[in-house]
């Protein structure tokens, strides 16, 4: 049988990501009632992070332990990887001991090279390309929240990055509108937005983004990596903070996500982050309980 990969989202259907969501739901509730469901017993899971992180660590770590398999901290200070070994001879030798593996790095390259050398499954736990474990978050959270998410209107603020760019796999995917707010000189891949130009829209700011929106959804303006580029870019996406007064202008209904962490006073204020409508906590939480979903979809064969 052909090994699965998660590298975005694509690589699964639309009627597969809709039934990992709602098992990442039942899953909760599973934990929440203090149930045992230990379906990845002897099984490991290797962590490769070239990039540093709270939440993906947190969540991935858990939630192996919660399915009863045992999670293994690769950094590339700590292997080969970081001493020039090839993906390929890593991806050979990590995958013949372990029966998943998880990656976060910057270059989307590394993780599709490794994953064509792998036996088990490989994750794609962020590059400077996507970030679709974050959204089986976000989905999940809107579920939980306000229900399906197909034929509502999504509103991305700020950089065209690797979340907007997994949000627009997303609007693929889960069949929503994507109306993007971004600086000129700041869009999201050019072939990715053509390719998905009956759901994407770009806006030059974000009061005309927001206009008839379900969810409002920002990140940082300066990704890991971009560290140097903070001042100008606090320069150029002044007047895209996502703030009360901004969400006014959106549905009613509409909610705030953001992937966390968040930079307070720049692309967020911080009344938007403590505001009723926002939930960024629980969509932090649900990181733990998608991706639960997803290991159990990648690793346990159905009955």
């Amino acid at each position: 049988m052909t090994t699965r990969h998660f590298l975005t989202l694509l690589d699964l259907s639309s009627e597969e990501l809709n039934k990992l969501i709602r098992r990442a739901v039942e899953l909760k509730q599973i934990r929440n009632k203090g149930e045992i469901y230990a379906p990845l017993s002897n099984q490991v899971m290797a962590m490769i992070f070239e990039k540093s992180s709270t939440r993906t660590r947190v969540s991935f770590e858990a939630g192996m332990a919660q399915l009863g398999g045992h999670a293994l901290f690769l950094s590339s200070r700590d292997t080969q990887l970081g001493r020039g070994e090839p993906v390929e001879d890593s991806a050979r030798v990590i995958s013949s001991m372990c029966d998943v593996v998880m990656i976060r790095t910057f270059e989307h390259d590394l993780v599709t090279n490794f994953a064509a050398n792998s036996r088990v499954p490989v994750i794609n736990a962020l590059t400077d390309d996507y970030h679709p474990c974050q959204l089986l978050a976000d989905m999940q959270t809107f579920l939980e929240h306000r229900g399906d998410i197909k034929g509502k209107t999504v509103s991305w603020i700020g950089d065209g990055n690797n979340m907007c760019h997994s949000y627009i796999n997303a609007a693929r995917r889960f069949d929503f509108n994507l109306q993007i707010a971004c600086p000129e000189g700041f869009d999201p891949n050019p072939e990715l937005v053509a390719a998905n130009s009956d759901r994407v829209s770009i806006f030059r700011t974000p009061e005309e983004a927001v206009k008839g929106s379900h969810l409002i959804v920002t990140d940082v303006w300066a990704s890991m990596g971009q560290e140097e580029e903070q001042k100008e870019r606090e320069r150029e996406f002044k007047g895209f903070q996502v703030t009360p007064a901004l969400m006014d202008q959106a549905d009613p209904d509409a909610i705030f996500m953001h992937c966390l962490p968040a930079h307070r006073g720049e692309e967020v204020s911080a009344e938007m982050m403590d505001d009723p409508r926002s939930v960024v906590f629980d969509e932090a939480e649900n990181r733990l309980h998608a991706q639960k979903a997803l290991l159990e979809f990648l690793l346990v064969k159905p009955a």
